[in-house]
């Protein structure tokens, strides 16, 4: 089975500017989890590219934490660009089809963490029209529009604006990083399908990045997806191919039509991923093992690829 793997978040865009933030690496080949070369095994590919910042992350390279917003956008814009007979930007839906026909993989422009523009839901519209159409409200900070899984605290009055002005936008909201307490604060006022882009169970794995069962059923009531993450220290147990399997058949057994689980490898954004992977290349194993666990084609195929397409249809004008 030749997989189809729409991934809805990874780090690369900052991997590729390496330890100073002005490297430029290659996304076509690399020692990295993601590049072209490893993505030609798939027979159509999607990835959601993070632009990163937490507040005062480019200190210790003297820029601005705006600075390392914008390399990062240029690392995936100049890489797409260099790169054209592969991949190309997408907007929606229907940009990725199009480029899926033309035998090229899709890049989507992300929002990992607002610290690079300050905060300011007034610059979602202008980030918007460049392409973003994924956005958190923050990393691992408490900030001026919510706490985090790691601080606690819900959202601020700020926060409500940003949620508001991103879902009018059509920007999709990722509950990834938040608080317990900012993710029912969002799920009071949403009007659009929610996501959480790279976030495991917390059933399966008790770790405060991990979904609830009762927050999972609730991202399954908007109809939108929570993305599979690979990294070890969100997968427990030992880690394995396995692991991952568990955490998509308990997402299975709360969602038994399988319309609401994703992928979110985290990929190039943890040190620690599966024993036997390498990188994206290592989807495949996973499905294999799935497909041995019971699984059937149908149901991988909406996991790797539909259901995030899906979300973008309903969503990402």
């Amino acid at each position: 089975m030749k997989l189809s793997v729409f991934d809805l978040h990874c780090d690369t865009a900052l991997a590729l500017m390496g330890e100073d933030m002005s490297q430029k690496g290659s996304l076509r080949s690399n020692r990295l989890h993601i590049s072209l070369e490893r993505a030609a095994a798939f027979s159509e590919y999607c990835q959601c590219f993070a632009c990163f910042t937490t507040p005062g992350m480019g200190e210790p390279c003297g820029i601005s934490d705006e600075e390392v917003f914008r390399r990062e956008i240029a690392s995936v814009e100049r890489e797409v660009k260099a790169n054209e007979d592969r991949i190309a930007l997408a907007r929606s839906a229907s940009d990725i089809a199009e480029n899926s026909r033309n035998g090229k993989f899709s890049a989507i422009l992300t929002i990992e963490g607002p610290a690079g523009f300050g905060f300011d839901p007034g610059r979602l519209e202008e980030l918007y029209a460049r392409g973003f159409r994924i956005s958190t409200l923050g990393w691992n900070e408490k900030n001026v529009l919510s706490g985090s899984n790691v601080t606690g605290g819900g959202l601020t009055d700020l926060g409500r604006e940003y949620v508001r002005e991103a879902q009018r936008l059509g920007m999709l909201v990722d509950v990834s990083h938040l608080s317990d307490e900012g993710f029912w604060d969002i799920m009071d006022m949403t009007t659009a399908p929610v996501i959480a882009t790279h976030s495991d169970s917390r059933t399966v794995c008790d770790v405060s990045r991990n979904l609830t069962d009762e927050m999972f059923r609730a991202i399954c009531r908007t109809d939108g997806v929570a993305g599979i993450n690979m990294y070890t220290n969100f997968i427990g147990k030992d880690g394995t191919v396995d692991s991952v399997c568990d955490h998509i058949f308990h997402f299975l057994d709360l969602d038994p039509s399988a319309a609401h689980i994703a992928l979110g490898g985290d990929l190039d954004g943890c040190d620690s991923i599966p024993a036997g992977m390498t990188g994206i290349d290592g989807y495949a194993q996973i499905a294999q093992r799935l497909s041995q666990r019971g699984l059937d084609e149908k149901t991988i195929h909406m996991i790797f690829w539909d259901n995030a397409l899906g979300v973008m249809k309903r969503c990402c004008i």
